[in-house]
């Protein structure tokens, strides 16, 4: 995946592509994977990296939404399992299961958390990872070490599935370019295209070197996640807003605050949100928080309140309490929502909706990584009636992924899938030194993150294609001298 020749193909004033899509998150790549899988020419444009904001601030976990359960919202919770199980087969190498503990601390709980998690795997039908169970207070503790004692009855395991959420959105860009669409970071949509009022294509800006170009496509998709109201405002400056915006923050923990191999949930927080503590690259990861937002940023913070509200639910329920000190590092990310009647955010379900415009423009509202493939499918759906396309099937619920393979959980770089092997050659030969010695990253990734995966920054880098920077901050910031000069060779930069 070479952004020079990708831009080059981008760039040709000849080709008119069938569908143009904006936007490189979760929506947007599984948009254009989509296209590009029914045949349909297609080209994707992200004004940053791929995955730069929302997609790649997830709490890191596919699945059904257990909080949609107690919501009955049935419906909802099977179409995400069914998803699960889509993307456990389609990329095995980065989303496997994960156990879960939810602990149990009055006696109808048992009962009433159990029927309810029987009923969550039922609904995955034929697509289902595992069955439930009830564990007394002395198996809970054994199987969750770090979790608090008092008042603690029992547990039950069930299971669910995690993935690396930036890796993930790396794979759907190299699917992209395996099935011969075009997929390019840095290029900012600056104005719509337009012919008689309907939409045409887009007027870009690559914004490394500021050169403008126009590209030309029979439909144009709106899949930018948070700022899709903003783009819709490009089209027609009256169009009301269709998003709700909420904030949820996550905080990183040294391994020894949840030793073991199962994820704890706790159903209920002051907010109204589920909290989890999930095991995550020999780290702990704590989430989520819901905090009303009303204006679409690219880099949100976590605010004070939000570490607090982490911390003092981990103090709760965890053995080992945590403090602010031993926080390795915090990240927010936006949640795009469909806008709808309800006053508060955590009630606000992660669905998605397509609007199509007057002109022409195919928004995608909404949606989740987990619910991805499905997203795309009814957006591209409406685009191709849209953009008069030649109708055709979706082939995405069995479409193995970028790099596909079974799992190999001994090896440092399973995630990368049939590529480890030829990552492993390459690190042999011109890069095996470590990075860092407290995170297993080697100088040979970074460089082939520039070469195979379109890395443009010191950011890109450490963020999303090694996951220094949301596991270890301040050994990130050590690195980052180091991955600066690679970059620097490899991209042909100066010392500045």
């Amino acid at each position: 995946m070479n952004r020079a020749e990708m831009l080059k193909r981008l760039r040709d004033w000849t080709t008119t592509w069938d569908m143009l899509v904006i936007g490189g998150g979760a929506s947007g790549l599984a948009t254009a994977v989509e296209a590009a899988a029914r045949g349909y020419r297609t080209a994707l444009v992200e004004q940053a990296d791929f995955a730069q904001a929302t997609s790649s601030r997830s709490t890191k976990l596919i699945h059904g939404g257990v909080r949609y359960l107690q919501q009955g919202r049935i419906s909802l919770v099977r179409e995400a399992l069914r998803e699960r199980g889509h993307l456990l087969r389609n990329a095995p190498q980065l989303v496997h299961q994960l156990s879960f503990i939810w602990p149990i601390y009055k006696w109808w709980e048992r009962l009433f958390y159990g029927a309810g998690l029987k009923l969550y795997e039922h609904l995955a039908g034929e697509l289902g990872i595992g069955h439930s169970h009830y564990f007394s207070r002395k198996e809970t503790l054994s199987q969750m070490p770090g979790l608090a004692g008092d008042g603690l009855r029992g547990g039950i395991l069930y299971h669910d599935a995690q993935f690396d959420d930036a890796r993930l959105a790396i794979t759907l860009a190299q699917t992209i370019a395996d099935l011969d669409g075009v997929a390019v970071n840095c290029i900012k949509v600056v104005s719509l295209l337009k012919h008689s009022e309907r939409i045409c294509g887009a007027t870009v800006r690559d914004v490394e070197s500021d050169a403008k170009f126009e590209v030309r496509a029979r439909v144009v998709v709106n899949a930018t996640g948070v700022f899709s109201d903003e783009l819709r405002r490009l089209d027609d400056r009256a169009t009301p807003e269709q998003l709700t915006l909420s904030q949820g923050a996550h905080i990183v923990l040294d391994k020894s605050f949840l030793p073991g191999n199962c994820a704890l949930i706790i159903p209920h927080t002051s907010d109204g949100r589920v909290f989890f503590a999930i095991p995550w690259h020999d780290r702990v990861l704590l989430g989520t928080t819901d905090t009303t937002v009303v204006d679409a940023v690219s880099e949100p913070r976590p605010l004070r309140t939000e570490i607090e509200f982490l911390l003092a639910h981990a103090t709760r329920y965890l053995a080992k309490a945590p403090t602010a000190k031993d926080i390795l590092s915090a990240f927010a990310g936006l949640r795009p929502l469909v806008k709808s009647g309800v006053s508060k955010s955590s009630k606000l379900s992660r669905s998605h909706k397509v609007v199509v415009a007057p002109s022409g423009l195919v928004s995608l509202i909404g949606g989740k990584w987990t619910t991805s493939r499905l997203m795309a499918e009814d957006t591209v759906n409406q685009a191709a009636a849209v953009g008069r396309l030649v109708s055709r099937s979706s082939p995405t619920k069995t479409l193995r992924l970028h790099g596909w393979c079974e799992p190999d959980t001994k090896s440092e770089m399973s995630e990368y899938g049939s590529d480890a092997e030829k990552l492993n050659a390459a690190c042999k030969s011109s890069g095996s030194e470590w990075l860092h010695p407290r995170l297993p990253y080697r100088v040979g990734q970074v460089q082939w993150a520039v070469r195979q995966e379109m890395a443009r920054t010191v950011e890109d880098v450490l963020a999303r294609r090694l996951r220094a920077l949301p596991l270890d901050a301040r050994t990130a910031m050590e690195m980052a001298p180091q991955v600066a000069h690679i970059l620097a060779l490899e991209l042909g930069r100066d010392e500045a």
